[in-house]
């Protein structure tokens, strides 16, 4: 049955000299604002002990447009979406408080270079052959590099190392893809990115250790320049610009995956990894985090949902410990690289035989196969 989804389309933007003042200036405006709707609550509820909610501090916007003419310059919606932003900044900052797992982390002042967006809702903006129509700024020219066929819901935009972005939600109707019989469980790891459980492998590319040593040079070329100096704000956007290729290119390829993935096997079963865990392991945290593995597992989710397949995660304890074949549990170094089993003489990549097992868990937990009885363990 066809079902509405929803993807973000990221447009750049290529402003006139006079057009990127203008989307310098509503950028400024929105900041400026939010900080005032910030001050705003906690004076009133050092005041009152009570939190305003949004729409109590938007009531308070046609007073401010009338004393303050700038933020007419600003499309309505824009100033109003504002006020949506402190409201979520302070429903993040209730749960996280209220969860006690991480850092509350109060919602804080946004100073100048730290406010990079501002988005329109609803309307206000249509996206053309070749430009993008914002109001109260007007016709940019853009690269749109695809096209998609459906409802725009909002639109962001977003400026990112001196470039700027546009990114439209939009909603279309998806339809499932063709079956094709198949099934796969999917072992991450650090020597390949992934291997699955048909034996196929996909290497990892590391891309941030291809890009280290350009990062290292260009991060101690903006150490010797003082703080608030042009040289240094160049050396930065240096830094800046490597962070993003690594950033783009490990995007790419987890997206391109996800979808080759997505297209071939009508089950994907994947590991439920803690990897905030694992990235406290001072040896490998910085090898896990480019890696990617909760983001490619975040985005082959929606892929998998998108083209109407099953999707599931297991608990990957003791995936690499049991024997594929038979099912005897024999614990091994994480230095061991092949699995044979004494019993049956099962003998393959260790990878492979987790992925094996992770199919056969997820393949049990969707009710596809039978559950078997629990492995025999050495020296029981």
């Amino acid at each position: 049955m066809d079902s509405m989804e929803t993807v973000c389309l990221k447009v750049r933007l290529l402003p006139t000299k006079a057009q990127q003042t203008t989307l310098e200036t509503s950028l400024e405006t929105c900041r400026i604002l939010y900080n005032r709707l910030l001050a705003g609550r906690k004076e009133a509820y050092e005041q009152t002990g009570k939190w305003p909610s949004r729409y109590e501090q938007q009531a308070l916007l046609p007073q401010w447009k009338k004393e303050n003419p700038y933020l007419s310059l600003v499309y309505s919606q824009v100033i109003q979406e504002v006020g949506a932003r402190v409201e979520r900044s302070f429903q993040n900052f209730f749960r996280r408080v209220k969860s006690g797992t991480e850092k509350a982390g109060f919602p804080r002042f946004k100073g100048r270079g730290h406010y990079d967006s501002f988005t329109f809702p609803q309307s206000g903006f249509s996206l053309g052959e070749k430009s993008v129509t914002l109001s109260k700024i007007g016709v940019i020219k853009a690269k749109i590099h695809r096209r998609i066929a459906g409802k725009l819901k909002n639109c962001t935009i977003r400026r990112q190392n001196g470039k700027w972005y546009a990114c439209f939600a939009i909603e279309f109707e998806a339809s499932p893809l063709p079956k094709t019989g198949e099934s796969v469980g999917i072992d991450v790891g650090l020597a390949s990115f992934a291997t699955l459980s048909n034996g196929e492998t996909i290497e990892n590319p590391r891309f941030y250790r291809s890009d280290e040593k350009a990062l290292a040079k260009a991060q101690r070329r903006m150490a010797k320049f003082r703080r608030g100096t042009p040289e240094r704000r160049k050396a930065r956007r240096v830094v800046a610009r490597i962070h993003e290729r690594i950033r783009n290119r490990r995007h790419n390829f987890v997206h391109q995956q996800a979808r080759k993935i997505a297209n071939r096997f009508d089950t994907i079963v994947v590991e439920k990894l803690n990897v905030k865990g694992m990235v406290k392991n001072g040896h490998l945290s910085k090898s896990i985090s480019d890696a990617a593995w909760s983001h490619f597992r975040a985005v082959l989710a929606h892929k998998a949902a998108s083209a109407g397949r099953q999707y599931a995660q297991v608990n990957p304890a003791y995936t690499s410990a049991d024997c594929s074949g038979c099912g005897l549990r024999s614990k091994k170094r994480l230095s061991e690289r092949w699995h044979f089993c004494p019993v049956c003489g099962t003998s393959l990549d260790r990878d492979h035989n987790a992925a094996l097992n992770i199919l056969r868990l997820g393949l049990q937990s969707l009710g596809i196969q039978p559950i078997e009885a629990p492995p025999f363990v050495v020296g029981e």
